[in-house]
């Protein structure tokens, strides 16, 4: 957005003519890329401008060569002498980015479903189809690069046919490499794809689909129209806050910013209106005019629901509010980053922030540390637990820290997810195993292909949020694949392990641990702490406990003085003496010294859990 738009003059298109569609994909099956030709093709970049991931204009998404946030992009496409407005919504594929898929979605009529020719039918494919499904879509499944050497369109196609129900022959093929085929895949995208729905000339109800900050703009607003219309001048409420602003500019990505004079139904746009405050905007709420409101709001979107907790605070040149602030413009751009301040005795003011999963994790302290150059201490990731308690109330948690005395608790139930986990034949047993080990149910097993299969199992959330994933690549030779979601919360017999160290209790070092695996765990943590914590002038004691029951301890040995070494002779009674008296030291010493645990002591509990 720098620099605002450039003031272009876009006709008003008749309804009919407009195409609101995404692009969804497995990770790495070339949503990327194939959004990149239609761009080229439909005249919106010259071949000069043209490059990889053009959409992708994160540092982060360049790096990684992954979508991390959806892009907005309007276009003009001519198919048999009529002129065409397509407002395409590039989404990203990796499981973490579901919700932001799903928000992209609801902005639309219909999806390109993108599958790789020499990969298949993966994981990802398999939820985003479901998704666009219940969202009640058009779909137009497109077989991407059928120019590699190891491409197999027709398996592909059959695969899709068996996943979707659709005839294989209805199947595009294409290479968003070469450009082949994407002429017969945007004729289609229209004949197939219905034009967006609502009435121009009654209230304006615009949904919010997404936000970010810039510095000079305020808070820039991107939503879609779904009935009336928007001016440039207008006075807009926000249904959900009831905050009115005077909207200063309206416009369209095309891919570059353009100002438009106006935002009718069924199109999409952004909204500058010197928006300051960052709490004022809300994704899923929607806009109306001030003057005439509309009478409802549109369903906006369900919340995002976080699987994965840890605690960010302030590094040594961070101070606490420069933190918050950064949080509160992140979460404008990532409606599923959640967080509300804490305080620890070991590490001071900081935020409990909740993810939807640990790649999303990753990337928010990434950005966190490069847009908005703060630096952040992170805590051991956790997944949140429900405790039923003797008076039958269900307390959410989401620290071991937060759990009720064990005369409270009736239950502790953990997040179980269905995974489906795509895979060649041949890897079945491997993963078999590595599913049991992980207190894995096994649900089911569906052939894609003779030589690709899908096992559902049910595991526990915890279990899966470390390293399976590696795992799972490791056992299948690179070729498996899985995708997530919760299905609920269910009782299991989970414990709290307690770490004390010289005897005290070290809240921040508590875990929830399933029993049967409490005694390996706790000597994994306790041996790592034993390296960490420096040696004092006193016998430190390091303990893990279930309750007032010792399962695990180490000792971090007293650090010898030589207090003899200024006798050079006379009685031995002297020296007796001397010991007696270092002993008696060192016991008083034990029984009111403080042990200092660094920080690098907290994080080491993290390792723990990547060792297994």
């Amino acid at each position: 957005m720098e620099g605002g738009g450039r003031d272009v003059i876009i006709p008003r298109m008749e309804q009919s003519l407009i195409r609101n569609f995404s692009i969804i994909a497995h990770i790495d099956h070339g949503k990327s890329s194939l959004a990149d030709r239609i761009l080229l093709l439909a005249g919106a970049i010259t071949q000069r401008d043209f490059r990889d991931q053009i959409l992708d204009d994160m540092d982060l998404e360049r790096e990684r060569g992954i979508t991390i946030k959806a892009s907005a992009v309007t276009l003009y496409y001519e198919l048999e002498g009529k002129r065409y407005m397509l407002n395409m919504i590039d989404t990203p594929g990796h499981v973490d980015f579901h919700y932001e898929v799903s928000r992209a979605l609801t902005a639309c009529e219909g999806a390109i479903l993108v599958v790789d020719a020499g990969q298949g039918v993966e994981a990802q494919t398999v939820a985003n189809t479901h998704l666009a499904q219940r969202n009640k879509l058009t779909l137009v499944p497109v077989v991407n690069k059928i120019d590699l050497p190891a491409a197999r369109p027709e398996d592909t196609a059959m695969q899709i046919e068996h996943l979707l129900g659709t005839p294989a022959e209805d199947c595009i093929f294409a290479s968003a490499k070469t450009g082949q085929g994407i002429d017969d895949m945007l004729a289609a995208l229209i004949r197939q794809i219905p034009p967006p729905p609502g009435d121009a000339a009654a209230p304006l109800k615009a949904l919010i689909f997404d936000s970010q900050y810039d510095d000079y703009r305020g808070v820039i607003v991107y939503v879609r129209v779904f009935e009336g219309t928007l001016k440039v001048g207008d006075k807009i409420r926000m249904m959900g806050t009831g905050d009115a602003y005077q909207c200063n500019d309206l416009g369209k990505f095309m891919p570059r910013p353009a100002s438009v004079g106006s935002l009718s139904a069924g199109e999409v746009g952004y909204i500058v209106a010197a928006i300051r405050a960052v709490s004022s905007i809300h994704v899923g709420d929607t806009v109306t005019l001030a003057a005439r409101p509309a009478d409802q709001q549109l369903p906006g979107y369900r919340p995002p629901q976080q699987m994965v907790f840890c605690d960010f605070y302030p590094g040594p040149t961070t101070q606490f509010p420069q933190l918050r602030e950064a949080l509160e413009k992140l979460q404008l751009n990532d409606a599923a980053l959640t967080f509300q301040p804490i305080s620890s005795d070991a590490l001071g003011f900081g935020f409990r922030c909740g993810f939807l999963g640990m790649l999303h994790m990753e990337i928010v302290q990434e950005r966190l540390e490069r847009e908005y150059n703060v630096e952040v201490v992170q805590t051991a990731p956790t997944v949140p637990y429900q405790v039923l308690t003797t008076d039958k109330k269900v307390v959410e948690v989401d620290s071991a820290g937060e759990l009720p005395q064990p005369n409270y608790i009736e239950e502790i139930r953990e997040p179980i997810v269905k995974v489906d986990l795509i895979m060649p034949s041949d890897s079945i047993g491997a993963i078999m195993k590595l599913s049991e080990e992980r207190r894995a149910v096994y649900k089911k097993t569906e052939y894609l292909s003779a030589d690709r299969v899908i096992l559902t199992y049910e595991f526990p959330l915890s279990e899966i949020i470390y390293d399976f994933y590696d795992k799972l690549k490791s056992a299948t030779k690179g070729y498996g694949t899985m995708d997530y979601e919760v299905v609920g919360f269910f009782p299991n017999d989970l414990v709290k392990m307690d770490i004390l160290v010289n005897n005290n209790k070290v809240d921040a070092l508590s875990v929830i641990v399933h029993r049967d695996k409490a005694e390996v765990r706790g000597r994994a943590v306790i041996r790592k702490l034993r390296k960490e914590i420096p040696r004092h002038l006193f016998e430190i004691p390091l303990q893990a406990a279930l309750g007032s029951r010792v399962i695990a301890r180490e000792t971090i040995k007293a650090v010898g003085k030589n207090v003899t070494a200024k006798c050079y002779g006379g009685d031995i009674t002297r020296k007796r003496k001397l010991l007696e008296k270092q002993k008696e030291g060192k016991k008083r010493m034990k029984m009111v010294g403080n042990v200092e645990i660094p920080q690098k002591a907290f994080l080491s509990v993290l390792e723990v859990e990547d060792e297994g």
